[in-house]
């Protein structure tokens, strides 16, 4: 299924708005949900729209456990399933035999592939069947996201329409939405964290580092995205805007 351009993206629509109008377009939608703040405010968002809300994360098999604490907190808040979805084992198994299980500090090349088993691969089998996803990225996480689009034909999974209604929201908008609604999250930003993935690919920023800084920081000079925004040879995915009714 594919959404009808009926006008110009407005660049002011609220990310309510952009969830509402995906729900009346598409038959099935699911919010991927990395269970950072952003993922946080699109699940109660979703919710106030509608009562059946598919959430899809992924156990890369080294996440911190504060990120499956919070994911049964939110289960429990929101009395909804989290279909969390893992690595295929034999990719694992033929990885890890091949460069060991710590190849990610080994060559960006080898951390991309680490990326695509435990990320991109499992996503892509999980949005099977499913017509658009959601997404928690922000134009202002960094600069590779600057011109991510709200409403985007998603080249990475064929037939597939990817939105992204929190784009133009500040990380300011994002907390002071968490403290308003008095939403879980992630108990590793009072650590000093501004951006959560695996536990060994992931520390505090200090004060005046991009948002992303703590992702894979001991590589020098390298794009700091994994291959759900990033393709496995580090080109940026090319993505098509579509547009949303006004």
């Amino acid at each position: 299924m594919s959404a009808v351009a009926r006008a110009e993206e407005p660049a002011d629509l609220a990310p309510e708005d952009v969830l509402r109008w995906a729900y009346e377009t598409f038959r099935r939608v699911a919010i991927v949900a990395s269970f950072q703040a952003e993922s946080s405010v699109l699940i109660d968002m979703a919710s106030r729209i509608r009562q059946e809300v598919h959430v899809i994360t992924l156990d890369t098999g080294r996440l911190p456990q504060a990120t499956h604490d919070l994911i049964d907190r939110v289960r429990d808040r929101y009395a909804i399933e989290v279909k969390v979805v893992a690595p295929d084992a034999r990719d694992l198994e033929q990885m890890v035999g091949a460069n060991g299980v710590n190849l990610f500090y080994s060559s960006p090349a080898l951390r991309r592939l680490c990326c695509e088993v435990r990320k991109s691969k499992p996503l892509a089998r999980a949005l099977d069947g499913y017509d658009a996803w959601v997404t928690g990225v922000r134009r202002q996480q960094a600069a590779t996201r600057a011109k991510t689009p709200v409403i985007a034909a998603d080249p990475e999974h064929e037939g597939l329409t990817k939105i992204a209604p929190l784009a133009g929201w500040s990380k300011d908008q994002v907390w002071s939405y968490i403290r308003d609604n008095d939403l879980p999250y992630h108990s590793l930003y009072d650590l000093g964290y501004t951006s959560i993935g695996c536990e060994p690919c992931t520390r505090a920023t200090a004060a005046g580092e991009d948002e992303r800084a703590g992702r894979w920081w001991w590589e020098e000079n390298e794009v700091k995205e994994c291959g759900l925004q990033w393709t496995p040879d580090g080109r940026p995915l090319q993505v098509r805007p579509r547009s949303v009714p006004q």
